[in-house]
């Protein structure tokens, strides 16, 4: 009995300190220490959606749950647009060109347009553009510091970390529909 009462206590605190490893954010080497945190949880973040829909099959990616809800592919290139349009709203103060609207818009507001035009693409297809995106994010990050960060987006009432913030939980506010859709998408043999 005192055997497998050690066993046990072993795995609970083995458990336990392998649990405590995943939950510590800590500034990314290569940036100034908020933004290093940033960073962190940008990763994080993405890494967890990823891993939710990197193995979907071309029926589960455009799957519908019903006529007013959006496809896991679409609802991916939206995060792409959503963090490319901050990057451009950080980084150089302004919103998207005539050019860069052609590209985004449909994606950023989902919707009817996005139903009918977002379809048919593999789920790397979506994968790829948002890690170009996120590459472009990390490099533009690590020109800018703590400072910076802390600082005034001008044309708006808030600072970049907090945009940035809410870039995070946009994501995370995706990533818990994208996990309520594939709940409900029907089971395959």
């Amino acid at each position: 009995m005192k055997k497998k009462l050690v066993y046990l206590t072993l795995i609970v605190l083995l458990l336990n300190n392998t649990m405590q490893a995943q939950n510590n954010i800590k500034p990314k080497n290569g940036y100034t220490p908020q933004t290093g945190v940033i960073v962190t949880m940008l990763k994080d973040l993405k890494s967890r959606v990823t891993q939710s829909v990197e193995k979907l099959n071309q029926d589960e990616v455009d799957f519908l749950l019903d006529e007013n809800a959006n496809r896991i592919g679409a609802m991916i290139l939206h995060l792409a647009a959503t963090e490319k349009y901050y990057q451009v709203f950080t980084f150089e103060n302004r919103g998207f060109t005539t050019e860069e609207n052609e590209k985004w818009l449909v994606p950023l507001e989902l919707g009817d347009t996005a139903r009918k035009q977002l379809i048919n693409k593999p789920i790397s297809y979506y994968l790829d553009i948002w890690n170009d995106i996120r590459s472009e994010t990390l490099d533009l990050l690590k020109t800018k510091d703590d400072k910076w960060l802390n600082s005034k987006v001008k044309r708006a009432n808030m600072n970049n970390h907090w945009a940035w913030y809410h870039v995070m939980e946009h994501q995370a506010n995706h990533m818990g529909q994208i996990r309520f859709v594939m709940k409900r998408m029907p089971e395959t043999n």
